[in-house]
């Protein structure tokens, strides 16, 4: 017998949807109460005394100003350039034979023709030996050769002798000087082995690592003994653009001495400046660049081989330029423009027109005069006559007091509403309330300022 279906049973599928609905119900009435209690919150916070400060609503703005004043401004070229000596020599010992001396130190420097190293000289001292005797020998019977060819030369005068017997002898001189010709040869070569065993540097410059030990076998024009560099004087290595390529060297082809200033990777120090020596005769076509060469005296070794430079080629110098600090200007729609500080702490945007840049100073062609002031710190938030207040001039309202972190100011006694309550009293006013036999509550003991829950100096009063 089959028992028909309560009420309960039915409605049992539907129950998971009604919870699910109260959820969403819930979580919608807390975000509509954290919504109305940031509202309110927002709404309660009192804004500092005056409305001062850069984002103070309807207050003058702080901004950081300068004076437009003149000065030189160079014309350059800025290019990245690489330190290049003008000599690096590997020195490799031309004979082989074991390294019997070192005579540098590493970072050593040192001076062209300067002993860097010897090689065991005895076998090229023997050789040189046997090549002087061989040639003694030859000279010998070549001087013999040249008595019996004169004597011969006599008897044939004479009919003694026939003639194929003189022009024997003429033969045999002529073999005698070209074998003293090879022995002379043979001791010059044999003498030459044997200065190599001296090895010296070719260049003066700067010494690096020690590659070989005492003791090594040396192979000639294989081993590697130390590898010296130029230090004095140094060149710079750099690229411009082939658009710039014209104006430079018509400046270099007249004979000017153009001024090269190398600068570390930050831009900020220069590290030497030196003059542009002179260009490559043609432009790579892959990079659309020319390469020029600058040369430095490098009297205290401040380039180093293979440093990346920053190279600022002066052109030419403009005299008695308005300039502003770079971040004066501004750029919109109409083109650059400043803001000018007029006398009534308000400003007015003024278009000008940028010329060159020098570090941190720019050029001014048209728009502005000596002895402006402009605005070179906040001028994103400002408008065409906001007013603004100038670093030195006081906040107004504040009655000459500098309202600090913790709510008190500098003009007298901090306060606050006590440690208990706030946490916010000054440490000073509860010292001296311990002192006067007072205690730590929110009160406020007598001569120590205004009492608790008084605002600050130069606020306005409460509600």
């Amino acid at each position: 017998m089959n028992t028909p279906l309560t009420d309960d049973t039915a409605t049992r599928p539907a129950a998971p949807g009604r919870r699910k609905l109260l959820w969403i119900i819930g979580i919608a009435l807390l975000l509509v109460l954290a919504i109305i209690g940031l509202r309110y919150r927002a709404l309660s916070v009192t804004p500092p005394a005056g409305g001062g400060g850069r984002f103070g609503g309807g207050g003058p703005l702080a901004v950081g100003v300068a004076k437009v004043t003149t000065g030189d401004v160079p014309i350059t070229v800025n290019a990245l350039g690489t330190v290049t000596p003008l000599a690096t020599v590997t020195v490799h010992p031309q004979v082989t034979g074991p390294l019997t001396r070192v005579a540098f130190t590493e970072g050593q420097i040192v001076k062209a023709g300067e002993l860097l190293a010897e090689i065991d000289p005895r076998p090229f001292q023997a050789a040189l030996d046997q090549a002087v005797g061989q040639l003694r020998r030859d000279q010998a019977l070549l001087d013999n050769a040249r008595i019996d060819l004169a004597r011969y030369k006599t008897l044939l005068a004479q009919d003694s002798v026939s003639d194929q017997t003189y022009a024997t002898q003429v033969s045999t001189v002529a073999q005698d000087e070209a074998t003293v010709a090879f022995d002379q040869a043979a001791v010059a070569a044999a003498r030459l082995n044997l200065s190599y065993c001296r090895i010296t540097s070719p260049v003066a410059g700067l010494v690096g690592l020690r590659q070989v030990d005492i003791g090594n076998l040396l192979q000639a024009s294989t081993s590697t003994i130390v590898i010296v560099t130029q230090m004095q004087p140094m060149s710079v290595l750099f690229t411009v653009p082939e658009d710039s390529v014209a104006n430079i060297l018509q400046h270099l082809h007249s004979g000017e001495k153009l001024t090269l200033q190398a600068f570390d990777r930050s831009l900020t120090n220069q590290i030497a400046s030196g003059t542009l020596s002179n260009s490559d005769n043609q432009i790579d076509t892959t990079t659309g660049t020319l390469k020029l060469r600058a040369m430095f005296d490098n009297s205290k070794l401040e380039l180093f081989p293979n440093q990346f430079v920053n190279a600022h080629l002066i052109l030419e110098t403009l005299h008695d330029q308005i300039v502003v600090p770079g971040a004066a200007l501004l750029n919109g729609s109409q083109g650059s423009y400043v803001y000018v500080v007029n006398p009534e702490n308000t400003v007015s945007m003024r278009t000008v027109t940028a010329g060159p840049t020098a570090g941190d100073m720019v050029a001014i062609t048209k728009g502005l005069e000596v002895g402006q002031t402009v605005v070179v710190d906040g001028a994103d938030q400002l408008r065409d006559g906001a007013r603004i207040m100038l670093p030195q001039a006081p906040t107004p309202g504040a009655g000459g007091a500098h309202p600090r972190r913790n709510g008190s100011s500098s003009g007298g006694t901090g306060y606050g509403a006590g440690s208990g309550a706030g946490g916010g009293g000054s440490g000073v006013g509860q010292h001296r309330r311990r002192q006067n036999g007072g205690d730590d509550s929110g009160a406020q003991s007598p001569g120590n300022g205004p009492p608790a829950g008084a605002p600050p100096a130069g606020g306005a009063p409460p509600p």
